[in-house]
């Protein structure tokens, strides 16, 4: 969700997507990690692949969202939200103040 959220903002790749997902908090995150997920959500045509050719070495292969992907990011946000809130009231117990 977090990746297809990020694609969701713009266009990126591999790298570039890496480093937004740190620079919002999700440290553990590596190139090695996001591959496999960006293969699942090409397969399923959540996101597009696309070269764009770089100046500084061999074309990088950017990923956009597809409006299939737009659809299952806004049910997942639904769906962790919810989650979210119920494991807020558990902690709060029952106190937790809805946003």
């Amino acid at each position: 969700m977090c990746l297809l959220s990020i694609i969701g903002d713009e266009p990126s790749y591999g790298y570039e997507m890496v480093r937004k997902l740190q620079e919002r908090g999700l440290r553990l995150v590596s190139e090695g990690s996001i591959y496999p997920l960006l293969s699942r959500l090409e397969r399923g045509a959540l996101v597009e692949g696309y070269l764009v050719q770089s100046t500084e070495g061999p074309a990088r292969k950017y990923f956009r969202i597809t409006p299939e992907g737009r659809t299952s990011l806004e049910q997942w946000r639904a769906e962790w939200e919810a989650f979210r809130d119920g494991v807020d009231d558990v902690l709060g117990g029952g106190d937790a103040v809805r946003r």
